[in-house]
């Protein structure tokens, strides 16, 4: 394993998240598919991403757009075929892109064969082992404790003969049981049929579930919101989830360069726990994703993921959007009262500002790249696309929306396809309509109508990834500025400066030539919403 820190890619890579069935249409059919995600290499090579990181492309129902795996090492035959993707990350590499894979080992889908081999075979059967079976509480019509599903109702379903099985999501989506030693190397497996086809490796799912307390105790929890705090419930963030990711890094560890990501929504105070050295190379800072816009909120978190990485021998991993959240160019135009995901359907919808939303959306572009570490984007976010938060409930897929019984719209909004031309039945996505609505507005946010506009949001990301890369890659130092308590500023190294105005007034910029900005800057005079990047 290289032991230089700038030979260690993740340390500072820009990855850039592809939704593939709602990243381009390459056969025509309304989805998103490989040989799509192929034509654009072009397009992220300029860009000047370093890595892709593709959502479940296997085999699966869609139940939960693709988390629920029935097959880990087939691809689905919307998106195309196992050989396809391999002949995907070989052209990516020859773009100098790496291409992340996406493991989902928490669960599998009610499809999967060992899930099959359950429901058939009997009560206490060694099939039923590998996942959660238990019986009910009382004379059995009683789910066998509290715990609830994240997408709303109860964590456990009953079958036929009366048991019962586990599932922390959609009921398609049976947990496996981490105890169990076929599990276990089933994964290992997994891992290096992946890594053998040149993944650069793996983006894990739910990396803070896995484990579950023995006995299955209650919760004591009316909700299930996926996210482990400090106070512990007996099914996320477990200390016997780390002799499993150890097991993982071993197997990684044995191609050399590879790297693993967790998707760990635990407390900041925990994360550490799983960027230890023989564990994950990374987890994602999702603090972000449900901060306001606060230099206060801002400057706290970027201090504390900057620490308690170095503490560990990590770095930090900026996330502004996913495909599990509202897209940050609608969140920063909402007040800071207003839960996002309930405003989708509750609104009142009169209060977005779309316009401050897509000012505070490029300022905090600029502020993620210039921060140590490295950065993973969204597709769509180099477009400055909003959440398509009108989608009527009749075209809704997201099992939230049924799940929550219709209480919460779910996250279709920020799946919608992506726009590449200002025209067509899809507007470039694909030569028919794409299986969700694009809205109006993205007619004026298709990429070939920004590529060659200086002031656009993609021409933007272009230069300040190109900048990133030319000054930032292996800089290691941070020094925070105090410009005031509505301002972020800091200092990479000797040369580089970013300055970012969170307050309600101009500010007078420090010295220093303005090499980039996010919008319009008066002289000196830095507008609100806006960040600068500054060379000395």
């Amino acid at each position: 394993m290289p032991t230089d820190r700038t030979a260690q890619w993740w340390r500072h890579a820009v990855v850039y998240q592809v939704y593939v069935r709602s990243f381009a249409d390459g056969n025509g059919d309304g989805t998103g598919d490989i040989a799509g995600l192929r034509s654009r290499l072009p397009y992220l090579q300029r860009l000047g991403v370093d890595a892709i990181w593709v959502n479940p492309w296997y085999r699966s129902p869609l139940a939960d757009g693709g988390y629920d795996v029935a097959d880990y090492r087939e691809i689905d035959e919307r998106f195309g075929t196992t050989a396809d993707a391999v002949d995907f990350i070989a052209d990516a590499r020859d773009h100098g892109i790496r291409v992340l894979v996406d493991l989902v080992p928490n669960h599998t889908s009610s499809e999967h064969r060992w899930f099959r081999e359950a429901i058939a075979a009997p009560a206490g059967s060694a099939a039923r082992q590998r996942y959660h079976f238990l019986d009910g509480r009382g004379d059995g019509g009683l789910p066998p404790n509290d715990w609830k599903s994240v997408f709303g109702g109860s964590a456990w379903t009953r079958v036929e003969d009366g048991q019962w099985y586990l599932h922390l999501f959609d009921e398609s989506q049976p947990d496996l049981n981490w105890e169990h030693p076929q599990v276990v190397q089933e994964f290992d497996d997994v891992m290096r049929f992946w890594l053998d086809r040149g993944a650069a490796g793996f983006r894990i799912d739910v990396a803070h579930g896995l484990a579950k307390a023995p006995g299955y105790p209650d919760a004591g929890r009316d909700v299930n919101d996926g996210k482990a705090t400090l106070d512990p419930v007996p099914y996320l963030d477990r200390d016997e989830i780390h002799p499993i990711v150890r097991r993982w890094r071993r197997v990684v560890d044995e191609y050399g360069d590879r790297m693993l990501v967790a998707e760990a929504w635990v407390d900041a105070a925990r994360r550490p726990l799983y960027l230890r050295p023989d564990e994950y190379h990374q987890a994602f800072d999702f603090d972000l994703l449900s901060t306001h816009w606060s230099a206060a909120e801002f400057e706290a978190i970027i201090a504390e993921s900057i620490r308690s990485a170095a503490a560990v021998g990590s770095d930090p991993t900026w996330v502004l959007s996913n495909h599990d959240v509202v897209r940050h160019a609608t969140r920063y135009g909402l007040p800071a009262d207003i839960d996002p995901s309930r405003w989708l359907l509750d609104g009142p919808h009169e209060l977005l500002d779309e316009a401050r939303g897509r000012r505070r959306a490029r300022a905090a572009a600029l502020l993620t790249f210039a921060l140590p570490g490295s950065t993973y984007l969204y597709q769509g976010d180099e477009l400055g696309l909003p959440e398509a938060w009108r989608l009527p409930t009749e075209v809704l897929q997201d099992p939230i929306w049924e799940d929550s019984g219709h209480t919460v719209k779910g996250r279709d909004g920020c799946r919608v396809p992506i726009p590449w031309e200002a025209d067509g039945p899809s507007l470039g996505f694909g030569a028919v309509e794409g299986w969700l609505p694009q809205p109006p507005e993205f007619r004026t946010l298709a990429a070939a109508v920004q590529a060659d506009d200086p002031d656009s949001t993609l021409v933007l990301y272009r230069r300040a990834l190109r900048l990133r890369r030319d000054r930032l890659v292996g800089e290691t130092g941070f020094d925070v500025l105090d410009l005031g308590r509505d301002v972020i500023a800091f200092r990479r190294g000797a040369g580089f400066t970013c300055v970012v105005n969170m307050g309600d007034d101009a500010i007078e910029l420090p010295a220093g030539e303005v090499v980039l900005t996010s919008g319009p800057v008066d002289g000196v005079l830095l507008p609100p919403d806006t960040t600068a990047w500054l060379a000395s």
